[in-house]
């Protein structure tokens, strides 16, 4: 057998590839979109993608199941659970609990694992020429290393009121589920550490069902149902904004995009004219650089792990967008944005002196000016992180706006008194700060060490959610 975890740090999600060395067939488990990754892959170890499946219908990236399938040719598998309103809207061959997918001489046995969504299942691999055992699991965003998968999605992003209790109780059977497999049986889920599939999923890539049976928390409420109902959705992290636009395009015939696309290297003539067109320019550059002098107007959203996630809670699916970025970062950046389905980039610029605009410094303050501003009533004190984060611990007189809802709150933001705003360690205040600019806020500073320094120092913080807390 062959097996190769393909893992993409963007967005901490895992697919596989799994095939048979004697028949040269291989499936794909949960693809990514630039689908180049699978047939190189396969290339190279003289095998042929002959089926394409998904655990779910995704809502933190656009799959690939479906452009590797039109490359490919491979059969595409995906789950007929969960009823009508859980139907893919796109021709497959569907998949029922206790169906089986052979691939070549592994056989891949269905599980119907409801919880996460409606229609979740995983996938019980046996190597038959090794064994009559099986000996992995995919369980998708159903079972994480230390965690699983949250039911409230739905909900939350997606607007479907109701579910997230009904998911809750989906959940609890799941896991009985898994408690009846054997102990020895790896583990190899859709997600990793920084996901918001869950909120306290490991940093180790796999597991084993014995493993999780001890340390994952959801596996000690075997006889306590509203506890674990209780537990699974209290305090977990704000779905982003694009999640909502996932689960339409996931389901649906949409256009397909089967290679990676080359970008336009703008002009100084034609960034000045989308400049002022209104279209946004992304400054992609490390927050200490951009604080020494950025483009009026400009987003900051850095080029590191959380891009894209940033990405998909500010931008619209509608606007083009433009990028100040190397040549060396645009291919990586572009792969990163067709992942969650952000198409529409008009170009980039490499310098940021490209459009001959006067740039403008932020006002970047230490701790010890931070400090010259708290406990005074003309001064507003402006959290930025997760509702969770804040609640875990804040500075006494901050304010707690969730650096992904800001711009819908920009009313709750004083134009007539100092706004001073930080975060954990700066990047999301740097966000924070571009977004505040970009609409006219010229009394802006920022905390950028935020509370990593401010905790490193032992200074006092704060429990609890206040009431001020906007989300």
């Amino acid at each position: 057998m062959f097996f190769q975890h393909i893992y993409d740090k963007s967005l901490a999600q895992g697919s596989y590839l799994v095939g048979c060395q004697k028949t040269g067939e291989a499936i794909v488990i949960d693809p990514k979109r630039d689908v180049d990754t699978y047939l190189a892959i396969a290339e190279e170890n003289g095998l042929r993608i002959t089926h394409i499946t998904e655990t779910h219908i995704h809502a933190d990236f656009l799959a690939g199941s479906r452009e590797l399938a039109a490359l490919t040719g491979a059969r595409l598998f995906l789950s007929d659970e969960g009823g009508p309103d859980w139907a893919y809207a796109f021709e497959h061959e569907g998949l029922k609990n206790g169906d089986v997918i052979s691939v070549g001489n592994l056989v891949l046995d269905v599980i119907h694992t409801p919880g996460h969504t409606p229609e979740s299942i995983s996938f019980l691999l046996t190597d038959k020429p090794a064994s009559a055992q099986p000996v992995m699991l995919f369980t998708g965003d159903f079972v994480f290393v230390g965690d699983i998968g949250r039911p409230d999605l739905l909900e939350k992003a997606a607007g479907l009121i109701g579910t997230q209790e009904l998911g809750a109780h989906q959940m609890f059977q799941s896991i009985q589920t898994f408690s009846g497999l054997p102990d020895y049986l790896q583990v190899w889920p859709g997600h990793g550490a920084g996901s918001a599939c869950g909120k306290a999923l490991g940093a180790v890539p796999s597991t084993t069902v014995g493993y999780e049976k001890i340390r994952n928390w959801a596996l000690q409420y075997e006889d306590d149902e509203e506890g674990f109902v209780h537990y699974l959705l209290t305090d977990q992290p704000e779905p982003p904004r694009y999640f909502a636009m996932m689960k339409k395009l996931n389901k649906v015939d949409r256009r397909l995009l089967t290679q990676v696309p080359s970008q336009k290297k703008l002009s100084p003539a034609e960034v000045k004219a989308a400049l002022a067109s209104g279209i946004k320019l992304i400054d992609t550059r490390d927050k200490a650089e951009v604080a020494g002098g950025f483009i009026p107007g400009s987003l900051t959203i850095q080029d590191n792990n959380a891009f894209s996630t940033w990405m998909g809670w500010f931008m619209s699916y509608e606007e083009p967008f433009m990028l100040l970025a190397t040549d060396q970062q645009i291919e990586e950046l572009t792969r990163k944005l067709m992942r969650i389905g952000l198409d529409n980039m008009y170009g980039y610029i490499e310098d940021v002196t490209t459009p001959g605009v006067d740039l403008v410094p932020a006002r970047v303050i230490d701790q010890e000016t931070f400090r010259s501003y708290l406990g005074r009533t003309d001064v507003q004190v402006i959290d930025l992180r997760g509702a969770s984060e804040y609640a875990a611990g804040h500075i006494e007189g901050a304010e707690n706006i969730f650096i992904g809802t800001l711009d819908k709150n920009l009313d709750k933001i004083s134009r007539d008194k100092p706004v001073v705003i930080h975060c954990q360690g700066g990047d999301r205040a740097a966000i924070g700060y571009s977004i505040l600019v970009r609409n006219g806020f010229d009394n802006v500073v920022n905390y950028s060490a935020g509370m990593n320094e401010w905790v490193a120092k032992g200074n006092p913080v704060l429990t609890g959610t206040a009431e001020a807390a906007v989300y």
